[in-house]
């Protein structure tokens, strides 16, 4: 699956459980330090795939027009503390040529940027910078909203409080007709 160095995250746990005053050798934390480390071995998993993978396949078909892919659910690990964060991402994007590619590897590359250590903001423009690498499509709209645990259960304490963020290529960069229509779209 990955390259996870399974037996030093087990070390790293007992480690952290012995500096927060708890006994790694309790009943009830015994497995912890194998569960986190297959744990980690899942949801950091996109660190080995690169996600142009998905679009190496490419259909010629007769449509130059929008394509939505909507709430798309993901999670990722915010890499500044650690904690999870998740919401939903959706992708927009225009053909070129009749370039498309199947609707589930838009979902396979979200899930393969946001299982690493991540950002939301990086995850947004990865996303978009890699439908336009590889599709060549004449613009993308890529929007992910998610809530972070690092805002609500430690820090400021909001829970509820949803980040978005944006990333525009290509012409839809300059039209901002084609971006409200996307918008409305995302709301229905």
């Amino acid at each position: 699956m990955t390259n996870i160095n399974q037996t030093q995250i087990e070390e790293a746990i007992r480690l952290i459980l012995e500096a927060v005053g708890e006994d790694p050798n309790r009943e009830g934390l015994l497995e912890t330090p194998k569960r986190v480390a297959k744990m980690y071995e899942e949801i950091f998993s996109g660190l080995t795939i690169d996600p142009k993978q998905y679009f190496e396949t490419i259909f010629n078909e007769d449509h130059e027009e929008l394509v939505l892919i909507k709430d798309i659910p993901f999670y990722s690990v915010c890499e500044h503390h650690l904690v999870p964060f998740y919401g939903v991402a959706h992708v927009a994007y225009i053909p070129q040529n009749g370039r498309v590619a199947g609707l589930s590897k838009f979902a396979r590359a979200v899930e393969a940027i946001a299982h690493r250590p991540q950002l939301q903001e990086r995850i947004t423009s990865t996303v978009a910078n890699t439908i336009m690498e590889t599709l060549e499509p004449y613009g993308v709209m890529v929007i992910v909203e998610a809530e972070h645990m690092c805002m609500t259960m430690r820090g400021v304490k909001k829970p509820g409080a949803k980040t978005v963020t944006t990333a525009v290529r290509g012409t839809l960069a300059e039209d901002s007709q084609a971006r409200a229509e996307i918008l409305s779209y995302i709301k229905k």
